[in-house]
């Protein structure tokens, strides 16, 4: 079945018609969405629509987007690092360099392909291609993730997620120092207009951000000073993309290693970019026990923290 939608223009929707999909669509890039208007798959009130084809109030943009082809995920015997695991759930404590889902130049050694061997009966539990993932890490992020073995319980914790009924933490190792010791962060979150592979923070009240991003709401506080870094406990109350490197490169303390988000900064023996899911608290869906779980810091982490210790 084709994926389609439509979209009626407002007030803010004027310009090229590329332009208007990419910035009210940011599922897709703008380059992604000329792809998409040159197959003949846009349309502007109900006639083939052209990249610099201008469009404004009142207009009606419809696409009719083909399903993706699906590509069978394969089962790899890759060791997991189980914290939990009963017949509902299993919480894994991901390492770092560890992608999540198959997508392109990743189609095998991810974390749904070891969940495959390891949970046999995984297929179909909300899709082929992330089967039960209720939420994700990027692929340099470590720490705790949970997925769901049967359509109950990913029908739950989808639900705790969306709800902001978990309770998600993180430690960060953040250039510089936040002046308070304590902070929250609270913007929206989407495509950024100079690249858009990267997301960007939109102010609150923006009439812009507000079309462009969704609420984020983040709370940090500072758990040590470690020279020209310091650690970071951080608090998500949503799951945006890229949420808590977006959002402390906000407020000028990007995170360490942060190759997208970090900018220009001194040479630090850093692996990859050093933020870790530390503890995660959901509800059971079955039993309705509320459950928390911890990862310790893995090796290269705590590694970089003794490295800037070693430097006072």
């Amino acid at each position: 079945m084709s994926e389609s939608g439509q979209h009626s223009c407002g007030e803010a929707d004027v310009g090229r018609l590329d332009t208007v999909l990419a910035r009210t669509r940011t599922e897709l890039s703008r380059a992604r969405w000329q792809e998409e208007i040159k197959a003949d798959r846009v349309t502007v009130n109900g006639q083939p629509g052209r990249c610099k084809m201008r469009v404004g109030p009142g207009d009606l943009i419809a696409w009719n987007r083909p399903p993706p082809v699906p590509v069978e995920t394969v089962p790899e015997d890759i060791p997991l690092d189980v914290l939990f695991e009963d017949d509902d759930l299993i919480v894994i404590n991901k390492p770092p360099n560890f992608v999540v889902h198959p997508a392109p130049g990743h189609q095998t050694g991810t974390l749904v392909n070891a969940l495959l061997h390891h949970c046999p009966n995984l297929p179909g539990i909300g899709g082929e291609q992330r089967p039960g993932i209720v939420h994700r890490l990027d692929r340099d992020t470590s720490g705790v993730m949970v997925v769901a073995k049967n359509d109950g319980a990913l029908h739950s914790l989808a639900h705790q997620f969306k709800d902001r009924a978990t309770k998600k933490e993180y430690i960060a190792l953040a250039w510089g120092a936040p002046r308070a010791a304590t902070g929250t962060i609270h913007t929206r979150i989407g495509r950024s207009d100079r690249d858009r592979k990267k997301m960007a923070a939109f102010p609150l009240g923006d009439p812009e951000g507000d079309a462009r991003g969704k609420e984020a709401l983040s709370r940090y506080e500072v758990v040590e000073t470690l020279g020209p870094a310091s650690l970071l406990r951080v608090r998500i109350e949503t799951g945006r993309t890229h949420q808590i490197r977006v959002h402390l490169a906000h407020i000028h303390h990007p995170v360490v290693g942060d190759e997208v988000y970090g900018g220009s900064r001194p040479a630090l023996p850093a692996p990859r970019q050093m933020l870790h899911a530390e503890r995660l608290t959901i509800t059971h869906p079955r039993t309705k026990e509320v459950l928390t779980f911890t990862a310790p810091l893995p090796a290269d982490f705590q590694a970089l923290i003794n490295h800037l210790k070693s430097l006072a």
